[in-house]
């Protein structure tokens, strides 16, 4: 998952918490191998080289209509062809593309270009699926699955700070969860309570490149091809994480009308903007 990954829990018995480990791990395993773009024998590879409509599993079609919604919901903002444009964005040197360059990428991007009916699936040439904004979020709770499935009552899967929560510790008390202030990464700028449910967290600090005094951070706007401003953190819980995922990196691509967008999804969230502002209905501990 290109992430630190942790699982926590408290355990019946060695056996059981042998297979929480294992099974969860091969669990994360198969959906990185079957959804992976760096991949050769992954389904991602296969729909971006498909030259012909092809049939995709049950699982695929879920995720292909999940970001179906999104990318309704959120005006076109959430779209899984936009991967695209790390052909001209490198968050690895201090300088940015060309607008002409960005302009010509663009082209390969918007989800209503794909043909998608349900069940088959095909892209304009030059166009790519990245699933890399569902995945990881999905995976987490899929462990969260396979820990119910072994009656594991006490624990926390950490997908690279995306989390889901199995349960309480035993004694009731919550999982402590710290979300990485944008300016000292290493610290919490806050400390969230969670006991069930999911958490994930959209940020400007992960990756990025200062150009002129100027942060640029890799979250993209599919629209315009650069990269999103106003909002420096954003953390979101609800009962799924792969929900939690995508309605924080809308929040992100949204902007300084993130916070609103949230308020009026309804959902419980916290978020920071560049000025060091904070908005949000989530309890925490300063």
């Amino acid at each position: 998952m290109g992430s630190p990954c942790q699982l926590h829990g408290f355990f019946l018995s060695q056996e059981q918490a042998t297979q929480a480990f294992d099974q969860t791990e091969a669990e994360v395993l198969r959906l990185e191998h079957k959804y992976s773009r760096y991949r050769e024998d992954s389904v991602v590879t296969q729909i971006n080289r498909a030259e012909r409509p092809i049939e995709v599993d049950t699982e695929t079609q879920g995720l292909l209509n999940y970001a179906k919604t999104c990318h309704e919901m959120s005006d076109g903002l959430f779209d899984i062809t936009s991967g695209v444009l790390r052909q001209v964005w490198n968050f690895r040197e201090p300088r940015l593309p060309t607008p002409d360059s960005v302009e010509a990428c663009l082209k390969l991007v918007g989800f209503h270009q794909i043909r998608w009916d349900g069940q088959m699936v095909q892209l304009p040439a030059g166009m790519e699926l990245d699933f890399g904004g569902v995945v990881k979020e999905y995976a987490a709770d899929q462990a969260k699955k396979v820990l119910l499935s072994l009656g594991v009552e006490h624990g926390l899967v950490d997908l690279g700070g995306d989390m889901a929560v199995v349960g309480p510790k035993p004694d009731g008390a919550p999982w402590k969860v710290g979300v990485r202030n944008p300016e000292q990464p290493d610290r919490p700028i806050v400390t969230i309570n969670l006991s069930e449910g999911a958490i994930a967290t959209s940020g400007h600090y992960e990756r990025y490149v200062i150009v002129d005094g100027t942060r640029y951070c890799h979250i993209l706007n599919p629209k315009t091809g650069w990269p999103v401003q106003g909002l420096a953190t954003v953390s979101v819980i609800s009962s799924q994480c792969l929900v939690s995922g995508s309605l924080s990196t809308i929040a992100m691509l949204k902007g300084a009308q993130g916070p609103q967008w949230l308020s009026e999804q309804g959902v419980v969230f916290f978020a920071q903007d560049e000025a060091g502002q904070h908005f949000g209905s989530i309890e925490i501990d300063l």
